[in-house]
C-alpha cells in the first residue's frame, strides 16, 4: 500500500506539472470569463427588453402646469418604487387628439392622458387601460394634492434579530453553495476524462502502467487533477471576492451561514472534494470502457444527465430540513455533498457532518475500488479488442 501511495504521488505530480504549466492551461482558467460577459451582455439586453415591454410609455396632453405637476408626481412616486414599476409620460401639445397620436407608428405610446387633472381620461386599448388607471389615477391624484400631502410620523423600534429574514438569507447561502460545488464539480471533472483518453490513444497509459502499479495511476490521476481543481478554485474565487468589494465596496454584508464563514467555507471545500472524487472515479471508470472519444461522449452524457437529476432532489430538499426527501438527500452518497453543505448553511449542529463526511469517505473509497477494476480491466486492452470499441459487435 505504501508502495502504491508512493507512485500515486509521482504520477499526481507527473499530471499536476503538465496541466498547470501548459499554455492550454490559461485559457482554461479564463474560460469561464467568456460565457460570463456572454450572460452578463445578454442580460443587460434583455433587462432592455423588458424595461420596454414593461415600462410603457403614455403621452400626457394635459395643460403645461397640469403636465408639469403629472411629472413632478411621478418622480415622487418612481423614488420611492424605482423608475422601472411606474409608466413613462411623454409630454404634448395640450388638445391633441388621442386617436392621431396613438395611430402614429413611431408616437412609441400605448396610451393617451387627456381632459385636466379634475376629469382626467384615458385613451388607449383595453388591456392597456386596465394595467395603466390605477398607476395614472395615483399619479393624478398626487398632482392634484402636491405637498399638501398629510405627513403621518411612524415611530420606529429596533430588534436585534430577525429569525424570518435570517432564516431566508441563510436559505439563499444554501443554494448558492450548492450551486457552486455542482457547477465546479461538472466543470472540471470531465477533464479526467478528455486526459484520459488522450493517454490511451498515444499509449502512454500502458508505458506508465509497465512502470507502476495501475492502482496508482488511477489515484494518480484523481489527486492531480483535484489539487488542480483547487488551483482554479482559487483562481476564481480570488476573482469573484475581488469583483465583489470593487462592485459592492468593503461594506457588503453577506448571509451568515449558523456555522459562521470559516467553518462553512472549509466544509465547502471538503464537499467538494467529495462530490469530484466520486464523480471523478466514475469518468475515470467510464473513460476505461472507452476507446475513442465519440464513445467517451456517449457514455458521460447518462451521468451528466444523472448528476443533475440528483442536485435538483438536493436543491428540492433544502426546502424541507428534516423531511424524509432531505434525510434521503443527506444519505445518498451523490447528493449528500449538496444536501449537507446546505444543512450547514442553516443548521449549527456540527455532528451530522461528520457523520456524513465519513459516510461519503466511505463511498468514495468504494468507487474508487470499483473505478480501479474497471480500470484495470479495460484500460490495457490494446490491439484489436480496443480498436473494436465498446459498441461494436464483437466477432469470433
Amino acid at each position: 500500500m505504501k508502495n502504491v501511495l508512493r507512485a500515486a504521488l509521482v504520477i499526481a505530480r507527473r499530471d499536476f506539472t503538465a496541466v498547470i504549466f501548459s499554455k492550454t492551461f490559461i485559457l482554461f482558467l479564463l474560460g469561464p470569463l467568456f460565457p460570463l460577459v456572454i450572460g452578463m451582455a445578454f442580460n443587460g439586453l434583455g433587462q432592455k427588453i423588458t424595461r420596454d415591454r414593461i415600462q410603457p410609455a403614455v403621452a400626457v396632453a394635459l395643460p403645461a402646469a397640469q403636465a408639469d405637476r403629472m411629472a413632478w408626481a411621478r418622480q415622487r412616486i418612481a423614488s420611492r418604487i424605482g423608475s422601472g414599476h411606474v409608466p413613462e409620460l411623454r409630454p404634448v401639445p395640450a388638445g391633441s387628439d388621442p386617436r392621431i397620436l396613438l395611430g402614429r407608428k413611431d408616437a412609441g405610446i400605448i396610451a393617451v392622458l387627456s381632459g385636466s387633472l379634475d376629469h382626467p381620461v384615458l385613451t388607449g386599448k383595453a388591456e392597456d387601460i386596465d394595467g395603466l388607471e390605477r398607476d395614472l389615477s395615483l399619479m393624478a391624484g398626487l398632482a392634484k394634492v402636491g405637498d399638501h400631502l398629510p405627513h403621518v410620523a411612524i415611530a420606529r423600534q429596533v430588534v436585534a434579530d430577525n429569525a424570518s429574514a435570517q432564516g431566508q438569507g441563510r436559505l439563499a447561502t444554501g443554494r448558492a453553495a450548492q450551486v457552486v460545488i455542482f457547477i465546479l464539480t461538472m466543470l472540471l471533472a470531465g477533464m479526467v476524462l478528455s486526459n484520459l483518453v488522450e493517454e490511451k490513444t498515444n499509449k502512454v497509459i500502458e508505458i506508465l502502467a509497465a512502470a507502476v502499479p495501475i492502482d496508482a495511476v488511477f489515484l494518480g490521476k484523481l489527486m492531480a487533477m483535484l489539487a488542480m481543481s483547487f488551483v482554479g478554485i482559487l483562481f476564481w474565487g480570488s476573482g469573484a471576492l475581488g469583483a465583489l468589494l470593487l462592485l459592492a465596496g468593503p461594506d457588503v454584508a453577506l448571509p451568515t451561514p449558523a456555522v459562521g464563514w470559516p467553518l462553512f467555507l472549509a466544509l465547502g471545500v471538503i464537499y467538494f472534494a467529495m462530490a469530484y472524487t466520486l464523480l471523478g472515479s466514475l469518468f475515470l471508470g467510464i473513460g476505461a470502457q472507452a476507446a475513442t472519444v465519440r464513445e467517451v461522449q456517449t457514455l458521460n452524457m447518462p451521468v451528466t444527465m444523472g448528476q443533475m437529476a440528483i442536485f435538483f432532489f438536493a436543491t428540492y430538499a433544502v426546502d424541507h430540513m428534516g423531511s424524509r426527501p432531505e434525510l434521503a438527500a443527506c444519505i445518498f452518497p451523490f447528493s449528500s455533498p449538496f444536501a449537507m453543505i446546505a444543512r450547514a448553511a442553516q443548521s449549527e449542529a456540527l455532528w451530522p457532518h461528520l457523520v456524513a463526511i465519513m459516510w461519503q469517505a466511505v463511498w468514495v473509497g468504494l468507487i474508487i475500488r470499483l473505478g480501479v477494476h474497471l480500470f484495470r480491466r479495460h484500460v490495457m486492452n490494446s490491439g484489436k479488442s480496443a480498436k473494436r470499441g465498446l459498441f461494436r459487435r464483437r466477432t469470433v
